[in-house]
């Protein structure tokens, strides 16, 4: 498993009865987290201070009861600053076990200007959402373009760019349905560098258009080869999908990458450590090509 263990300001500090009790700089959330099927004794009293909770509903979906939390705060992770706030379906606008991913691509991208600092390395960022991947592939010295069908989402990333010290950096920002936009990008000759994709299970477009993981996936990531330069640095899946295991992930990119560009895949869980109990929370599963070094 790819643990996500380098963050100072986010924690897991405890996980229990379907829940997972997390520090986000000053605040302690509790949020429902499916993976966590034990029941343990909740024994450290920050079960007690929360400032948020975030209740699921039976019938689907849920509602936070807020007891002392900002509308908006900052959490950092090295030099990039996130805007974090709570919204709808539990979430908060950031994916904190990403940042392993953002670990392993950044130091490619900065690798490869380190060898040539006049090469423009392009990455495309789909299902972009609020902009982790986007700022780290920005600040390692990437140009990226940021693809998201909400247009919310993209003034999200923009801030988080922008308090990250990227607000001229040469970050290109799409609203647009993802597929669309990459059959788009072939047509004008366009080529990236790196694809990166954090694809829904399920979602719609900025016009309506389904997407449903399990069935376009695949036609998908092949799609997105047609957009890769000729000798192209890297590609990355995520996937909280739990029919999307590693396997299934290098099987697809097996196919579709590396027999066309040769390199290498590998794929594997990703996951957060939990500080009272020294387990690793599971939280999807990412798949990543690169090319041979």
């Amino acid at each position: 498993m790819w643990i996500a263990d380098g963050w100072k300001e986010y924690q897991v500090l405890d996980a229990s009865g379907g829940e997972k009790l997390e520090k986000w700089g000053e605040y302690i959330l509790l949020r429902p987290d499916p993976q966590v099927i034990w029941n343990t004794e909740k024994k450290i009293p920050e079960w007690k201070k929360l400032n948020a909770h975030y209740h699921r509903s039976n019938k689907g979906g849920g509602d936070w009861e807020f007891f002392d939390l900002p509308k908006q705060w900052e959490l950092h992770y090295k030099d990039l600053t996130f805007h974090l706030q709570p919204f709808s379906f539990k979430h908060t606008g950031l994916f904190p076990e990403q940042a392993v991913n953002w670990d392993w691509f950044g130091a490619k991208i900065a690798r490869a200007k380190k060898e040539n600092p006049d090469r423009e390395i392009k990455v495309l960022n789909l299902f972009a959402y609020t902009g982790g991947a986007t700022v780290a592939a920005a600040k390692a010295g990437a140009a990226v373009t940021h693809v998201d069908a909400s247009k919310g989402m993209v003034t999200w990333a923009k801030e988080n760019a922008a308090s990250s010290g990227l607000a001229e950096a040469p970050i290109r920002y799409i609203v647009d349905d993802c597929v669309k936009f990459v059959e788009r990008e072939i047509r004008r000759g366009n080529q990236y560098d790196a694809v990166i994709m954090d694809p829904p299970s399920y979602g719609r477009g900025p016009k309506g258009e389904i997407w449903k993981i399990e069935e376009s996936i695949h036609d998908f990531v092949k799609l997105c080869t047609g957009v890769l330069k000729p000798d192209p640095l890297f590609f990355l899946i995520n996937s909280y999908t739990t029919g999307l295991q590693p396997a299934v992930l290098s099987y697809l990119l097996g196919m579709e990458l590396q027999k066309k560009f040769g390199g290498s895949v590998v794929a594997d869980e990703i996951g957060l450590p939990v500080k009272c109990n020294g387990l690793v929370l599971p939280c999807g599963a990412s798949g990543r090509w690169q090319k041979e070094e």
